[in-house]
């Protein structure tokens, strides 16, 4: 009887020993959380899922050398300036001003014929924007990127409002940067504008028009 349960002891101790090293194993093993956008990467620890327009991509990982606050800034601007490009690439076709200097519908041509007083007056408008982004990330820490206090019609009166028409502003601009992408090439290849190029139904390159 000695003998048996001396052996029972024995053989109960050693399926402890053997597996406790799994349990232990099992704890130790953590969940590594996937990016929403990317899913065979790992989510980027310095982005937030509160940001505006977050989906986790970051496949160059800037996030782990830039400051987040200065990428997101950058983002917002270039959001901006390209949703306003998509409207003025398209805008001369339907209306321009009256003079042969605004009458290029092909915004490639048109861009060649600005006078050099315009050319300074849009350099000297980039460098007040940058300047004034550049004083309120070095000196006011809590600063929210992109917001400059610029509201009339009120559309973040809430903070869930705020927060809706952030993330719309982020995906409309981010769809607005591929879209000026777009142009500017079939602009380049075609020599027209885009409405011309829909009613002429030119999909495929032509010439090349600053030649």
């Amino acid at each position: 009887m000695a003998f048996v349960t001396s052996a029972l002891l024995g053989r109960s101790n050693f399926v402890a020993r053997r597996a406790a090293p799994v349990v232990s194993r099992r704890a130790a093993t953590t969940v590594m959380e996937m990016s929403p956008s990317v899913p065979f990467l790992e989510k980027p620890a310095r982005l937030d899922d509160s940001m505006a327009g977050y989906t986790g991509f970051d496949p160059l990982g800037f996030s782990n050398f830039y400051d987040v606050k200065y990428l997101q800034e950058a983002e917002i601007k270039h959001c901006r300036i390209c949703m306003l490009a998509a409207l003025g690439w398209v805008f001369p076709e339907l209306w321009h001003l009256p003079g042969e200097v605004f009458s290029y519908t092909n915004p490639l041509e048109a861009v060649q014929k600005v006078p050099f007083l315009g050319i300074l007056q849009i350099l000297f408008l980039v460098i007040a924007v940058e300047a004034k982004g550049w004083d309120r990330m070095n000196i006011e820490p809590s600063f929210e990127p992109g917001n400059y206090g610029f509201d009339p019609l009120g559309l973040s009166s809430s903070p869930s409002s705020a927060k809706w028409y952030a993330d719309a502003e982020i995906k409309n601009g981010r769809l607005a940067m591929i879209a000026v992408g777009g142009m500017i090439h079939q602009s380049l290849l075609t020599g027209k504008g885009v409405l011309a190029q829909i009613n002429a139904h030119e999909w495929f390159p032509v010439n090349f028009p600053l030649h």
